[in-house]
């Protein structure tokens, strides 16, 4: 299961090694894939479906529940493959690398809020941490057999921009921009670091002012944003928005883009009142319009960073392609879909058990 960068979704699957085989042609009941003769069971193919399913969404209809199932049996059959290279190659995660993580992912939660969605998941404390080493061991593994493997010569770089100078030609101003929201109410899906959400336009003019003054004293916008922005979107990422070009902030509230235009790159605005919210503005910079230069280190950092995912992801796919050559592996729910041409009767499309929230990427 690939790790995400910044940022991750619950490490939901319980990956847990079963002993035991069976010849091919005749699986235990609810054995769904076999793995070097370790067996992959429906209940843990529907546990991480379960995990998936946004519960806002409507429900998938078979044929859909039936593709996404098939999805994540592949992924727990690579899973399972990379485990055991993590074993063979000493890179399973020690007790220490486990522990921090779990801190990681616990610290956004109240203990009561971190006990009710690991009830809610039908998930222990020793479920999340299996799940934790588990998805650490993979990702060392694809740092060692992958990534540490990459390189980007300054020719590469040279040659993406000789072959894409378009692209660098910024043909209107842009600014870089964070932000820290505050909002009049509660917002359930809101995660930042100190799970604080004002509920009134009381609460939330005096939360808004506490921080103008923190941040004025000092203290890092990013921090601020991770620990009190209601900005589910940003708050994660320091209440960075990215680059929004001019035409795109003409379009927003006059007051926000009055805001923006009487920054320098590095300035914080005071607080911004808006009709259903609270902001605080900082310009990261700004850039003119214009082609971009091959010196600029912007520049040279996000061809670098492009061409590395290009090659991350080739690598990867590569990789994991030759590690499934080298396995015996037996998919019995796809064959089970072919011989019942798509109409398997097993799979339901409802959500069985009771709907789990879905722990935020980091």
């Amino acid at each position: 299961m690939r790790i995400r960068g910044q940022g991750w979704i619950l490490l939901a699957a319980a990956l847990a090694v079963v002993s035991g085989c069976k010849k091919a042609s005749q699986p235990d009941e609810g054995v769904w894939g076999m793995v070097d003769g370790t067996p992959i069971t429906r209940a843990e193919v529907d546990k991480y479906y379960q995990s998936q399913l946004n519960p806002d969404a409507p429900q998938p209809s078979q044929d859909e529940a039936l593709s996404l199932r098939l999805n994540v049996l592949d992924e727990l059959i690579n899973n399972h493959i990379l485990l055991e290279k993590a074993k063979t190659m000493g890179l399973q995660a020690a007790d220490g690398e486990v522990e921090d993580k779990f801190t990681e992912f616990k610290s956004p939660y109240t203990e009561e809020e971190f006990q009710r969605q690991l009830k809610a998941r039908g998930y222990t404390v020793d479920d999340l941490k299996n799940d934790i080493r588990q998805q650490l061991s993979i990702q060392k593994v694809i740092n060692h057999e992958v990534v540490a493997k990459i390189t980007i010569t300054d020719q590469d770089v040279q040659d993406f921009y000789n072959q894409n100078r378009a692209q660098f030609n910024v043909k209107e101003a842009q600014y870089r921009i964070a932000q820290i929201v505050i909002t009049p109410h509660k917002d359930p899906g809101l995660r930042n670091r100190k799970n604080d959400d004002a509920t009134t336009d009381t609460e939330a003019k005096l939360k808004a002012a506490r921080l103008e003054q923190q941040l004025s004293s000092g203290a890092d916008f990013a921090q601020v944003a991770m620990d009190y922005s209601e900005d589910p979107a940003s708050a994660g990422s320091g209440g960075d928005l990215g680059y929004v070009p001019e035409s795109s902030l003409s379009q927003s509230d006059p007051a926000l883009k009055k805001a923006v235009m009487l920054l320098k790159p590095g300035q914080v605005s005071g607080v911004i009142v808006l009709r259903d919210s609270y902001r605080i503005l900082k310009l990261v910079t700004r850039e003119a319009p214009g082609q971009r230069d091959m010196n600029d280190p912007a520049v040279q950092q996000s061809i670098r960073d492009n061409l590395r995912n290009r090659k991350e992801q080739l690598l990867r796919a590569a990789y994991l392609a030759t590690a499934r050559n080298n396995a015996k592996v037996t998919n019995y729910l796809a064959q089970q879909v072919v011989e019942s041409a798509g109409k398997l009767p097993v799979v339901s499309t409802g959500k069985s058990g009771v709907d789990a929230p879905v722990f935020p990427s980091k």
